[in-house]
């Protein structure tokens, strides 16, 4: 295993490329998963692209492979049936059959967890999502519930709206309720680059916003 070789699920995505950018700045080197790596722009020598689909076990096998840590930052593929649990279920199996331990996913809001005293607006939030998206929504609860079954060192971040910004702001961090409407990107990369040096978040869903 090498402790500075991290898998990235999602790292070619919006968000996603800026916390391959963040780590790279942190020294890390990385792996990361794609269905057509062919498509993509050059990476540093740093990177490795994996070509698979987050829903093929094979491939997350591949990915994990020497690596210390996974983090994801996967969408939904528009169109297609939810994919979060399938994903999460081949990367906890892949993890305990390797020996990995840290697993880092980020997620909605609407996301509920036991401890949660949610406010107004994240109530309202949570619901227009079971409202208009209720298969994907019920998957990424599943995803939770999948997470807090295991006995791996797990940490679900839960955000508000995602802004595609390089423009810092304060982070703040609560575990039972949302404090703030939206996350800028580089601050979401750096929270997630940052929970890979520390264990203050071990087993728990904890909500980030910028401030």
């Amino acid at each position: 295993m090498n402790n500075n070789l991290i898998a990235i699920i999602g790292g070619t995505g919006k968000s996603g490329q800026y916390l391959v950018q963040a780590l790279l700045q942190r020294g890390y080197s990385l792996r990361l998963l794609h269905r057509h790596p062919e498509n993509l722009l050059h990476f540093p020598p740093a990177v490795r692209v994996i070509k698979g689909d987050a829903r093929d076990e094979a491939a997350i096998l591949q990915l994990l492979e020497g690596c210390s840590a996974v983090i994801s930052t996967l969408g939904q593929p528009a169109g297609e049936p939810p994919i979060f649990s399938t994903a999460t279920g081949h990367v906890l199996r892949a993890m305990n059959l390797q020996g990995l331990s840290r697993y880092i996913v980020a997620t909605g809001l609407s996301v509920d967890s036991p401890q949660d005293h949610k406010s107004p607006w994240v109530q309202e939030a949570s619901g227009w999502m079971h409202a208009h998206y209720p298969a994907t929504t019920a998957d990424k609860q599943a995803e939770y519930e999948l997470l807090q079954s295991s006995p791996l060192h797990w940490t679900l971040v839960r955000l508000p709206r995602i802004v595609l910004t390089h423009e810092r702001k304060d982070i703040k961090v609560s575990l039972n309720d949302c404090p703030g409407q939206q996350v800028h990107a580089c601050d979401l990369a750096g929270f997630l680059a940052g929970l890979l040096e520390q264990e203050q978040y071990l087993r728990t869903a904890p909500f980030i916003a910028s401030l």
